[in-house]
């Protein structure tokens, strides 16, 4: 019998959804209108988060494979080093180990079979979102 927590157990649900943009300022203002509150902006205008009530909606000026990048799932699970080594364990291949990342959650990406990206996060001591208390 293995030690090692299944997947399911690993699982805490959809931490947010992200979408490429070809203008940050125009989708951050557009968000905003709409009610979502600001909360991460990278100096290099790449990447930010905004939310609205329990909902994180990340942007990016990633263009990923080409034209057709859409964004990425995210995943919020209790152990991304464990779920990592499940994913491993189950003849996947991750893009990258679990790494820390300056908005302060630990993840990883991956592909499914369509090409879809996925990536899957804990978050940080310290960190603390909206849905968490």
């Amino acid at each position: 019998m293995s030690d090692q927590p299944s997947p399911t157990a690993l699982h805490r649900g959809i931490s947010a959804l992200t979408l490429a943009t070809r203008d940050m300022a125009r989708a951050i203002s557009f968000y905003e209108s709409l009610g979502f509150r600001l909360d991460f902006r990278a100096d290099d205008e790449s990447f930010a988060t905004l939310w609205a009530g329990p909902t994180a909606l990340n942007l990016t000026t990633e263009s990923g494979d080409g034209a057709h990048f859409w964004g990425r799932a995210i995943f919020h699970v209790t152990d991304v080093d464990a779920f990592h080594e499940i994913c491993i364990k189950a003849g996947h291949a991750p893009e990258f180990a679990p790494r820390d990342a300056p908005w302060m959650e630990r993840y990883f990406h991956m592909r499914d079979p369509d090409g879809h990206e996925l990536s899957f996060m804990t978050p940080l001591p310290g960190k603390t979102y909206p849905f968490s208390g």
